[in-house]
């Protein structure tokens, strides 16, 4: 790749995106001569977008999706080469990083699924707060079939989406499924038909875009943390709602709750 073409694309409302909603920011794999593989340049600069995007008050929600006839197809096997050990656990802990951003960072994240979303790339979809995926994607937690175990929290994220039986069938057997057994199984939280899951996503993103910005991030940051004590999730509902009583947001959707009005949240 050259520098005049970067491989994750940011689109933000605009003329030039005169489709993404207010608020909405979309992150764009773009290698598709390998299928939007995850190489590593790849993987610093989808980092670096999440980052900012994640840090930047302006945007709402981030909808994240492939150029070309993919979604993600995966790792860049022809990159793993001398990653036993020390450098294997290196490039894990850099996937890690991502995964926890994309699970409990503050903003709401979209996957728009078209075509592949094959080991990694399945794996990054479902580290998205809401799959949207055609009918006709392709879905394959495909490691085992180069030796691998699932990685980028698949472990963790199938098991919250399907139940027992299936999370078997997708994590060893490796099956392939199309986007509408996704949907049907939960994989996937919304079927479009071919070429329209990028359009579905931008609604969907502009829903979330509208909401108190504060209160999204506490929820996805407590249900990040995954089952626990009642006492500890009782203990983080009392410390965040007193923060949140506090808030600019809660006082403008109180005032605008009264004055029968739509709120206008400023995510303070």
């Amino acid at each position: 790749m050259t520098s005049a073409q970067p491989l994750v694309i940011i689109e933000s409302p605009g003329e030039s995106a005169p489709g993404i909603p207010p608020g909405v920011q979309v992150i764009r794999l773009n290698y598709p001569a390998k299928r939007n593989a995850l190489s590593l340049e790849l993987r610093a600069e989808l980092m670096t977008a999440v980052e900012a995007a994640m840090a930047d008050p302006a945007v709402r929600a981030i909808v994240l999706t492939g150029t070309g006839s993919a979604f993600c197809a995966g790792g860049d096997i022809s990159s793993m080469q001398n990653v036993a050990g020390v450098a294997g656990r290196q490039r894990l802990a850099n996937l890690h990083r991502l995964a926890r951003l994309l699970l409990a960072g503050p903003k709401p994240v979209i996957a728009a699924v078209e075509g592949f979303a094959y080991g990694a790339g399945m794996s990054l979809a479902l580290l998205c707060d809401q799959v949207v995926a055609a009918n006709d994607a392709k879905f394959c937690c495909s490691f085992g079939k180069v030796g691998l175990m699932p990685d980028m929290a698949a472990l963790w994220t199938v098991p919250q989406r399907v139940n027992a039986g299936w999370v078997k069938r997708l994590l060893m057997l490796a099956e392939e499924i199309d986007g509408e057994t996704a949907g049907r199984i939960g994989l996937a939280d919304q079927v479009t038909a071919p070429g329209e899951a990028l359009p579905a996503a931008l609604a969907l993103a502009a829903k979330f875009a509208a909401l108190a910005p504060l209160p999204v991030g506490f929820i996805k940051a407590t249900l990040a943390r995954g089952p626990q004590p009642l006492d500890a999730l009782l203990a983080q509902e009392a410390d965040g709602q007193a923060l949140l009583f506090n808030s600019a947001d809660f006082a403008e959707g109180r005032d605008a709750f009264l004055a029968k009005r739509k709120p206008v949240f400023a995510g303070r």
